[in-house]
Order: structure tokens, then sequence, then C-alpha cells
């Protein structure tokens, strides 16, 4: 059920008929859209929807499907039903390409069946034949200009070559006639042979008229030519025209017979028409949908509006020629939530938002494409109300609220849970208190129902009574309150103010008016609608922020993915150079420890000679500065010298400090004395030495030559190849006291130093800056630190330091 009558003006449907018609290529078209009606026939809509969505890509994308000759033969075939009528030869024309643009359609869609494409088009098409035998008499008979064919029979072909003979034997004498005419100055040079009442004359002037026997046909407007037929031209003239008579004849009994063939095939040709006529209103449909940017959304049986991004489909063709865009509306009515208010200021888009709800729902249940997201959801509804607009009346005595009252009490006669309704300005036309108060209760019914609706209003009752009410929402048209600018955006969830008071000021209506307005008003509804421009205010302000979080939040993914993926090629690339270097480290250590062990064997089986125990001892320190220095050590140290060490003249015991004799390096302790060998500890090595061989030395020589050894290569190697497998550029330092925090810093650095690390860094945090100025005036005294910086502000700023060695 539709209500009012005038439902498709208010909607502006018949704007859209309007759209239709002009999109057809002929009146077939034509007469469809004006058939359009609304229906609740779930599969009869899906079926619709479906063919306008297949030929919208024909229209896109297939440029052989034929466009041309939708000619309507329809008047012709009620002709053909009458006995013994003939169609002329313009009729038979116009069957002929229809005909021909019927089969060129059913061909295109035949061809389509292998691919499987175009299933409703096809299913369509499936009933319609065109018999094969019929159309091609008509092209035996119907040439391409419209004309009967010569060889459409024996008897015309004949008929045609004896005009054409006479004809052509005419034309001779006549010619010969005139050219003797002229020559006799009876005729101007630039006049020919011409046509009158079907025969062939010569124009002559009017004074020599009586110079050449025969009969005049005509004379010119000023009299001064005459078209004279000579007389000896008559029975030639005859002969043609009673040839001409017999032509006729015999195509008039040619196209009787032909339209008697066509006679027994009338129903199937009906068809076809029929066909041809929804081909091009379905064109027409999708010719729109294109326009509109329309698609076919999810349907359900249940009613359910779910839009995303919907456009009024008016304001959307009317804003494409301006260049402008439509700002979309998204609303969701289900179970739940059937009946929306939606308030907000005058101006704000709230009877837009109405009517593109309404026309796009009557648009879908019509068969046609709407303009929407695809992935939305329509339902189908059974009733269709609206009250939209003043329907006053003098005739029948209506004031615009008595209009309203007889809308409101067909809306709660026929309301049921499968009907829309869409009420614009609802109570609006009497006394606002009252108004209000029967708008409230007439919504109460109506939510009873269980109806689904959509309702605008400025009453503050009705929007308190959705707050409370299951069954019923609210919605506001977004309004910029800063710049008292409508945002055309529809918000559900919340009311939305009216900003009276707002857009009074804003006109400039004096001060103290709008102040006198609101006492008048009380504190209470200034109040609210006070928190409702606060509300819609804070709500802009936290949607920019979020929008922004939004992109930081990208942003801040991406570089941790760029961290991410340079972080794991550093480290695979630390740890492959960590594995270099302990592998040239390990092998380097091995070397060594056999040279010694090859030094204090030959040094034993030498028996400790002077001279041996030189050459030896001067070979191994040619290979420490040759081999281990420039692999292994990372230091700016010069290479120690070799010492005089002074003697400690006391006997050795288990625990004394001893060097072999002649080696300045072999510096060590004894462990245990067993007879005239002693076991004594030289660095990470022990060895079993006899005790002649040995010198005791003071504890301070064994420290400070146990220091020297420190920094020589081979006992450095083994110490930095654990630093490099244990060692993180980074230090946080951060929630460290003063002391503790610099003497972490030096071990860093240190390490650093000894590794070689080109840039370090220290994390401190911010803070009040204390922590941070320590360490860095404190690195400054580090003769190798070359600058120190901020990180960048996305990785900490001031709260880290970067190191940069020199």
């Amino acid at each position: 059920m539709l209500y009012p009558t005038t439902l498709e003006s208010k909607l502006g449907f018949d704007t859209i008929r309007e759209y239709l018609k002009e999109s057809c290529i002929s009146s077939l078209g034509q007469d469809y859209v004006g058939k359009i009606r609304f229906t609740d026939n779930v599969q009869l809509i899906d079926k619709l929807l479906r063919q306008t969505t297949e030929f919208k890509q024909i229209v896109q994308y297939e440029t052989d499907f034929p466009s041309s000759n939708y000619i309507d033969i329809r008047p012709h075939l009620s002709r053909v039903r009458v006995e013994g009528m003939a169609l002329t030869e313009a009729e038979f024309f116009d069957i002929k390409l229809a005909l021909r643009t019927i089969q060129e359609c059913l061909r295109f869609l035949s061809k389509r069946e292998e691919d499987n494409t175009f299933p409703f088009l096809r299913e369509l098409a499936g009933p319609i034949a065109v018999n094969k035998s019929l159309a091609d008499a008509i092209e035996r008979v119907i040439d391409d200009r419209g004309n009967v064919k010569d060889s459409a029979s024996p008897e015309l072909a004949s008929i045609r070559r004896r005009i054409i003979s006479e004809q052509a034997n005419l034309r001779k004498r006549l010619d010969g006639i005139l050219r003797q005419a002229r020559q006799n100055g009876w005729i101007p040079d630039d006049l020919n042979l011409t046509i009158r009442g079907g025969r062939l004359v010569i124009p002559i002037a009017a004074e020599h008229k009586r110079k050449i026997k025969g009969f005049v046909h005509d004379e010119s407007q000023t009299g001064q030519t005459v078209f004279l037929e000579p007389a000896e031209v008559f029975d030639s003239n005859n002969e043609i025209r009673e040839l001409e008579y017999e032509e006729r004849r015999e195509i008039y009994r040619i196209l009787l017979a032909l339209t008697d063939q066509i006679r027994p095939h009338l129903e199937d040709l009906r068809k076809a028409v029929n066909f041809l006529a929804q081909i091009d209103f379905i064109r027409a449909k999708a010719k729109l949908a294109l326009q509109l940017d329309a698609v076919m959304p999810k349907l359900s049986e249940r009613p359910l509006v779910d839009w995303t991004t919907a456009r009024h489909p008016l304001l959307h063709l009317s804003f494409q020629k301006q260049g402008k865009t439509v700002v979309p509306l998204s609303v969701r009515l289900d179970e739940k939530s059937r009946i929306l208010i939606i308030s907000g200021p005058n101006a704000g888009g709230k009877s837009v938002a109405l009517k593109t709800i309404g026309l796009i729902q009557y648009m879908l249940q019509c068969g046609l494409l709407v303009p929407m997201a695809d992935y939305s959801e329509m339902g189908i509804f059974q009733n269709l109300f609206i009250d939209i607009g003043d329907e006053q009346s003098l005739e029948n005595d209506l004031s615009t609220y008595s209009s309203h009252l007889t809308a409101m009490k067909q809306f709660v006669i026929g309301a049921n849970k499968r009907t829309l309704f869409l009420i614009d300005e609802f109570g609006t036309g009497t006394e606002p208190g009252l108004g209000g108060a029967i708008a409230e209760s007439i919504l109460e019914d109506l939510n009873k129902s269980g109806a689904y609706g959509v309702i605008n209003t400025h009453y503050t009752n009705l929007k308190v009574f959705a707050d409370k009410t299951a069954g019923l929402i609210n919605g506001a048209m977004r309004f910029d309150g800063e710049h008292l600018e409508p945002l055309y955006q529809l918000e559900i969830g919340r009311p939305g103010s009216s900003f009276a008071f707002e857009i009074a000021q804003k006109i400039g209506l004096p001060k103290g008016i709008i102040d006198r307005a609101k006492e008048k008003l009380g504190s209470q509804q200034v109040n609210f609608e006070k928190l409702l421009k606060e509300l819609d205010i804070e709500r802009r302000v936290f949607s920019e922020k979020n929008l922004e979080i939004g992109i930081n939040q990208r942003k801040l993914a991406q570089q941790l993915a760029e961290y991410t993926a340079l972080k794991t090629r550093l480290d695979n690339e630390q740890k492959k150079l960590l594995n270099d270097a302990k592998q040239k480290a390990k092998a380097l250590v091995q070397e060594a420890n056999q040279r010694i062990e090859s030094t204090i064997r030959e040094i034993k089986e030498n028996k400790a000679e002077r001279e041996t125990t030189r050459q030896v001892r001067q070979e191994l320190e040619r290979f420490d500065k040759k081999e281990l220095m420039p692999e292994v050590l990372v230091s700016d140290k010069p290479a120690p010298v070799e010492e005089e060490f002074e003697t400690d003249n006391g006997a050795i015991t288990a625990g004394s400090y001893v060097r072999i004799s002649g080696q300045s390096a072999a510096i060590g302790q004894v462990l245990s004395i067993r007879g005239k060998d002693a076991e004594v500890r030289i660095g990470d090595l022990k060895s079993n030495v006899k005790l002649n061989r040995l010198e005791k030395v003071s504890r301070k020589v064994f420290k400070d030559a146990t220091d020297v050894r420190d920094d020589r290569p081979r006992s450095q190697g083994v110490d930095m190849n654990e630093k490099m497998q244990n060692f993180s550029f980074n230090l946080d330092i951060r929630g460290k006291r003063g002391e503790e925090a610099l003497g972490e810093v030096d071990r860093f650095v240190d390490d650093a130093l000894m590794l070689g690390y080109p840039e370090l860094r220290i994390v401190h945090g911010k803070g009040d800056g204390i922590l941070r100025t320590l360490i860095r005036n404190h690195l400054r005294g580090y003769k190798q630190v070359g600058r120190m910086e901020d990180e960048h502000a996305d990785r900490g700023g001031a709260g880290v330091t970067i190191v940069k060695m020199k």
C-alpha cells in the first residue's frame, strides 16, 4: 500500500521516469517506463535488478549489441489481423528492420551461452523466436530502401523492364524535340525535361507554346513558362502510364500475399516486439544506473535499512552537471532500532535525508538500481507511507495541521511490521506544547505496531522519548557549531540541537532580544541546547584528533617495520662479522699457543742454552708482531718494549713470582715444587720448568708485567672475542644515580673503543636534564669522542644521546 496517491511526485520519482524516457531509443521502451509499479515481490525485484546489472555490463563493455531500429510495429501487426488487408512497402520495411534488430539481439545473447554470461537476459530471450522463413520472405521482397524488389515476381521484373525501355525511347524523342526548340530560340538553354502529372514534358516560353503541337499540363507561377507534352509522344506517355498501373497492381498482389504469410505468426511477432520493448526499457535503466553510479545492493526479504554512502539520485544528477558532489548518507534501521528521530537546525539537510530514504527505497522496489555502496543491505517493505510538505486544501477545508493529522490517521490504521513511514516536521502546524504531546502519542502507537520509519522534528520531548524508549533511536544532522554552517551529515545515536539562538545571533538579531528569549525559555531547555552544541563541537574535535592519531599510527607502523628490517639486517651482518672474527681469533690463538709450547719445548730440549733461547724468543716475538696484532688487537697503544726486570734473591717456593731466565715476557707464579721441577702458571698456560732456569721476582714486577701482558695481542684477542659476542651499542641508564651511571658509561665506552664501534647510543631519559648534562660533560673528557647529539624526535629526542667516535 502506498500513501498518499501523490507519493511519486512528492519523492521526485516522476522526474526519474522522465530521465528513463529520455534514455529510451523508441516509444517501445517509453511505454514500459509508464508501466513501472511498486512491488514487494522479492523474486521479481531480484530478477529486475539482475537484468539491469547485466545490461550495465553490456552498455559499458559490449559495443556489438544492436542499438538502432527499435521500431514499434505493433500498429502494423494490428492491421494484419484484418483479412484482405495488405501492408504498404513502408510498413513492411519497418517490420524488416525491427525483425533484424530482434534477431541480432537473440544472436548476441545466444553466443554468450557458452561462457554462461548474462543468464537473466538470456532467460528473458528464451521463449522468443522469429520464423526464419518469414524473415527470409520479407528480405526477398523488400530491399534496403523500403521498396519492392524487381525479383519479387517474374511479372514485376518484366513490367519494370518494359517501363525502362519505354522511358528510354520517350526521353530520346523528347530530347530531339527539345534540341530543335532550343535551336529555334523557343526554349532557354538552362531548361531541361521535367515531369508533370507523372508524364515527361518540355518547358517552353508561353509565347511559343503554339509552335509545338501538344497538351499544356502546367505553367510557372509567373506564367512565362508552360510545360508542354508534345502530341507525338502522347502514345508513349500513355503506354508508360499503363505499365505503371500494372506495376502497382503487381506490387499490391505481392504485398497482399506477403501479408497473408505474416498473419499466422502474429502471436510470435507480438512476443518478439515485446522483447524488443523490454530490451529498450532495460537499456534505459542501465544507462540511468551508470549516470547515478548505481549498484545492486544485497537484498533481504525482511524489513531492513542498512545503507552506506547512499546519495539522493536527483541531487546527484544535478550536482554532476555543476561539478559538485553529494554528501552521502549512511543509515541503519533494524529490529532493535526501527524508528529514527532526526533533529537539527533548519536547512541542515533533514528533509533531503528523508526524501533520499523514500526515493531510494521506492526505486529499488520498482526494479531500479540505487546509488549506494554495493555492500549495503536493503529490505523489502509492503507499505510505504510518507507525510512530506504542505497538504492544505481549500476544497476539502483542510489546514496544514489537519492534513498532517489525516495522514497520521492513515499511518496508525495501516502500519504493520512491514511498513516504512517517513514524516517531515512531525507535529508542526499547531500550538507547540499540544502538537508535541499529540506527536509523542502517535509515535508511541507507531512504535507498538512494529513499523519502521524516519521522523524529522524539532520537539525536545520527542528526542527525550526516543532516548528512553526501546525501538527508537535519535539521530542528528551535523552542524558546525563554531562557524554555524550545516555539514549535511547524518549522525545516529544522539539528538541534535536546533541552534536557534546561534543562528539568530549570526543573522544579527539584537542581543537583548536573544537574552530575553533565553530567559523566557527557561534554564533547563537552554542548558539542554547548550549541552547538545558542546557535544557536537567536542565530537568534531575528537574526530579530528582520532584522524590525526590514525595517521601517526600508520606512520609509526611503517617506521617500525623499516626499523625491524634494518635491525634484522644489522644483526645478521654483526653475527657474520663476529663469527668471522671469532674463527680468525681462535685460529690465531691456537697457533700462538702452539708457538709458545714449541718454544718451551725447545728451551727444555736445548737445556736453556742462552744463545738458542734468545733466538727462539726473538722468533716468537716476531710472530706476535706480524700475525697477532694486525688481526686481533684493536688499540692505539704502542707495542710494549722489552724491559729488564730486577730479580729477588730469595728462595723459590710455592706462590713465588718468577720468570724464565732470559725471557722478559715469561713471568708467572709457582703453583707447586716437585724435586728440581716447578709447576709454573704463565698467563693461561701451565708448564713444568727446572728450578735452575727460574729467577725470583718481586710482586710489583709480576703485577707490572701482568698489566703489560694484558695489553698484548694473545690475551687481548680472547677478551675481545668474548666482548664482541656480548656487546650492545645501546646503553640504558635510566633511573640510576649519577656515580653509578658514570661507572657504567666508562665501561661502555672502554668496550666500544676496544671493539672499534663508531657510534654509541646512551638512553638517559628527559626528566629535568640533570643526568643528560652529567653524562655529556663526562664524555667530553674522552679524546676519542668526536661529537654528541640528540636522537631523532621519533626515537627518543633529548632523552637519548648519540655519541659519535673519532
